[in-house]
């Protein structure tokens, strides 16, 4: 009798560890959604809004959560890399990633995939293999259609500035890289008074590196920026002199501020991409890797040349102003 009772507790442990193993949470049912954690380089420009838009409209169709967080500057990669390792330690089950160093950032995404957390690349490029998807702009082909309309305004002749955006930003970097490039193959007779000075992360640095420029090389003719910082800073020291509509000016992304000097004749062209697009993408093809689903593993997500000859199309107007207000 004894015998059977001590057998019977014997064979209750076995059913007790089954229970627990069958109890285990897979990273999906250890809680009522997958979280997801999404990164930006900054929070404040429209650009990185249409990107929250897109991934809360990808977390809705897919039932998942995300959690979105930047850095308060979109120079501060020290706090984009604790926020990367922040994310892993509280286990997100996935992360979507606009990296603002294409290098500083490998480390922290190889941590992730070490704990078994996917990441997704978004906006601009990082090294290594360890990203499972990249979504983003053609950001070579953006700086082409730049050149290409600023060699054009310029007749294929003039003197022109190329304001640079910031070191290690690869997005930046690539568009810099096909505007120089193109201009030189396509316009050989443009001459660039100022191709390596950095407009950095804010409007105050660009919008001061333009005043002094244009006090140096008054007889420019033409100027390109590379994002929506450069561009608004250089918009408003054009405003600010006397010289908006004077200078043929091409920039890249988009604001209600930058669709107004497009109005105005300040502007002459603005390269627009598609952040909403982004953002959604960015969500799905990570969610479909957790979920052992298909997915790219490159999206290119458009690049538009928008002018104001066709900055009222309804397709253009849907790029330039997207209406973002179903989602934030």
């Amino acid at each position: 009798m004894k015998r059977m009772k001590s057998l019977g507790k014997i064979g209750i442990l076995p059913l007790l560890v089954l229970l627990l193993v069958s109890c285990h949470p897979s990273p999906e049912k250890g809680r009522e959604k997958l979280r997801i954690a999404v990164i930006p380089k900054g929070t404040t420009h429209e650009f990185w809004k249409s990107i929250h838009a897109g991934a809360i409209k990808a977390s809705r169709e897919l039932g998942v959560e995300i959690v979105w967080k930047g850095p308060q500057k979109e120079d501060d990669r020290d706090q984009q890399l604790t926020l990367v390792e922040d994310f892993v330690n509280r286990g997100v089950d996935g992360i979507v990633l606009a990296p603002l160093d294409d290098k500083a950032l490998m480390r922290p995404v190889a941590e992730a995939k070490r704990a078994g957390i996917p990441t997704v690349i978004i906006d601009s490029s990082l090294g290594g293999n360890d990203p499972v998807s990249f979504v983003a702009t053609d950001n070579y082909r953006g700086g082409v259609l730049a050149a290409e309309r600023l060699g054009v305004l310029l007749e294929g002749k003039g003197k022109i500035f190329l304001i640079r955006h910031m070191e290690g930003s690869a997005s930046t970097e690539e568009r810099e890289r096909g505007f120089e490039e193109t201009m030189k193959r396509r316009f050989p007779e443009v001459l660039f008074l100022s191709s390596d000075q950095y407009g950095g992360a804010t409007t105050e640095v660009s919008y001061r590196l333009l005043e002094n420029l244009l006090n140096r090389f008054p007889q420019v003719e033409g100027i390109f920026c590379p994002n929506e910082s450069t561009t608004f800073g250089a918009l408003r020291a054009l405003q600010d002199t006397g010289l908006a509509g004077k200078i043929k000016f091409v920039g890249f992304d988009s604001s209600e501020k930058l669709v107004e000097g497009l109005k105005l004749g300040h502007i002459h062209g603005l390269v627009v991409q598609n952040p909403f697009r982004m953002g959604y993408e960015g969500v799905k093809n990570l969610v479909a890797h957790i979920r052992k689903g298909n997915y790219p593993p490159r999206v290119d997500t458009g690049a538009t040349l928008v002018t104001p000859e066709n900055m009222n199309d309804p397709n253009v107007k849907a790029l330039l102003l997207p209406d973002l207000t179903p989602y934030l």
